[in-house]
């Protein structure tokens, strides 16, 4: 391994804990450690510090706080969406993007067994959904749409505010993903054309186990977990205050950010310059939509001088060796041996739908980091590109 300290690139799948989340989250442990739901002085005490944290957060996304339902992450959080959404509905037709994440695959998928029909938008060869056969499928049976917002893998970002307003047109629910939006663009849930919006808290150095669901005010939801009431009703289980008090500071410290930079994510400027070394590189192309994309978000194509994809696996093994930790596809599934289905659905072969590499950037990384950075990752990247090619 190389004697330089280890960069973390990889904010996409997580991404490291800000020191003051974990200092408010220490303090909530220590002051509103009780269950908010009891009625003595010490859950009164654990109540408010729940209430408080639920009313900064819904500050910052601009929504109500009774819209704001606390679930584990955006998994939880999606299903929410979908499930409990369509178990408040008549069975009908489902329509999602060809890009979604895992998450919101596997609750479609489960809706079929409930007599939905689920039916799968295509996109184009930057991951963007094709508008004109969304438009000719809101029709009935057509009751809900579920569309990722910032894609995790190729960092497309869909135009959710036209999509809205199509589903609005034909009084069809909409539900996005914003899990990999929240924290690097402002947002105004009250403004936006959706009713259904997922989000968590460990991708903007926020607490794992902590996401929500924001829900419109007259939009029907059943909870999937049920038993105490908690959440309105929506969702039972003992909340976690202090998970809750860390990411309600994640979300006001990437709030405070935006606004230094007059609503800008500071790390676009730095990612431009990295993208721009990166493909001066022989053999590497972007992938996803150049220009609307995630502002911290890098997706690659690497191929060896003659043309052949290189393993976006082995690249990342190569890269960790010399210090940096990336990604190949949706950290979610890096387990398994295959390649992206968000690359093949946008139309790349089985070979560069497995030669994805996945670079993604934050404020855990400090000026001497970023200026160093298109210099350190390029020279890498070329070692990695040579020792697998031989």
């Amino acid at each position: 391994m190389t004697s330089q300290a280890p960069l973390y690139l990889d904010g996409a799948a997580t991404s490291p804990p800000a020191e003051a989340v974990l200092e408010a989250m220490a303090a909530a442990d220590r002051l509103a450690w009780a269950n908010p739901s009891s009625l003595h002085g010490f859950g009164l005490v654990a109540a408010e510090s729940l209430e408080r944290s639920r009313q900064r957060i819904s500050t910052v996304l601009g929504c109500g706080s009774e819209e704001l339902v606390f679930c584990s992450g955006g998994t939880e959080a999606a299903h929410l969406a979908i499930l409990g959404l369509a178990a408040a509905l008549p069975p009908g037709r489902l329509l999602l993007s060809s890009v979604e994440h895992p998450a919101v695959e596997a609750a479609a998928a489960s809706l079929r067994n409930l007599h939905w029909e689920v039916v799968t938008l295509p996109v184009d060869r930057f991951g963007r959904v094709r508008l004109e056969v969304l438009e000719s499928l809101l029709v009935p049976p057509t009751r809900l749409v579920s569309v990722i917002w910032g894609q995790n893998e190729v960092g497309t970002v869909q135009p959710i505010e036209a999509i809205g307003r199509l589903c609005r047109r034909e009084d069809v629910f909409f539900h996005t993903d914003a899990v990999q939006m929240i924290g690097h663009r402002p947002l105004r849930f009250s403004e936006l054309p959706v009713d259904l919006l997922s989000c968590t808290a460990h991708k903007i150095q926020g607490p794992r186990g902590i996401g929500a669901l924001l829900v419109r005010q007259g939009v029907p939801l059943k909870p999937l977990l049920m038993g105490g009431g908690q959440e309105g009703g929506r969702r039972a289980g003992t909340e976690s205050v202090a998970l809750a008090a860390g990411f309600a500071t994640a979300l006001e410290l990437s709030a405070q950010r935006l606004d230094q930079h007059r609503g800008h994510d500071p790390m676009r400027p730095r990612r431009d310059d990295l993208q721009q070394a990166l493909l001066d590189l022989p053999g590497v192309t972007l992938s996803g939509c150049p220009d609307q994309r995630l502002p911290h978000h890098l997706s690659l194509i690497v191929r060896t001088s003659s043309g052949q994809p290189l393993s976006g696996r082995r690249l990342v093994s190569e890269l960790w060796r010399q210090g940096l930790a990336v990604s190949s596809g949706s950290a979610c599934s890096a387990g398994r041996d295959q390649g992206s289905r968000v690359l093949r659905a946008m139309g790349y072969g089985e070979a560069e739908a497995a030669a994805g590499l996945r670079i993604s950037l934050g404020p855990w990384l400090d000026d001497h980091n970023l200026s160093q950075l298109p210099h350190r990752l390029t020279e890498a990247l070329k070692r990695a590109i040579a020792s697998l090619s031989t």
